[in-house]
């Protein structure tokens, strides 16, 4: 039942992407652009599309935070750590450089991938070396934190 789950909440999530047109890259890369506001020319609608998945996200947790398990079973998912620090604040940096200079992120890449274009299969290419090289590199120097 939870792969069921995993693959419906998927597609609902590509299919959203797509209609919103935030797999294109230029869309994105065209809200991103601020200095476009001077020229009349700045794209907003990410920021709508933001809007509409954080209104839903929020109603669905105060929704299961009156829940003593979730929906297909187990425990309700927290938060993994509560502290803010230098790997997150990195982390959040680089994942904002390379969104900020490609257009794209994982999630909108693997649907973007879906509907054709060479130049994705080589993001979603490095994106794939560059998470098992991180992966890779969390074995060997294994954190306290994250054990």
């Amino acid at each position: 039942m939870r792969m069921i789950a995993a693959l419906a909440a998927g597609l609902v999530f590509g299919l959203g992407l797509l209609v919103s047109d935030m797999a294109n890259p230029a869309r994105v890369l065209a809200f991103l652009d601020v200095g476009a506001m001077a020229e009349g020319v700045w794209d907003p609608t990410l920021a709508f599309v933001m809007a509409g998945a954080m209104a839903v996200s929020a109603t669905a947790w105060a929704l299961a935070r009156k829940r003593p398990e979730a929906v297909c079973g187990g425990a309700m998912p927290g938060p993994a750590r509560q502290v803010i620090d230098a790997r997150l604040i990195g982390g959040s940096a680089l994942f904002g450089i390379g969104w900020g200079l490609a257009g794209i992120c994982p999630g909108p890449a693997l649907t973007a991938l879906g509907i054709g274009g060479g130049g994705m299969a080589v993001f979603v290419a490095a994106m794939l070396v560059g998470m098992a090289a991180f992966g890779a590199l969390e074995r060997r120097a294994p954190r306290a934190g994250n054990a």
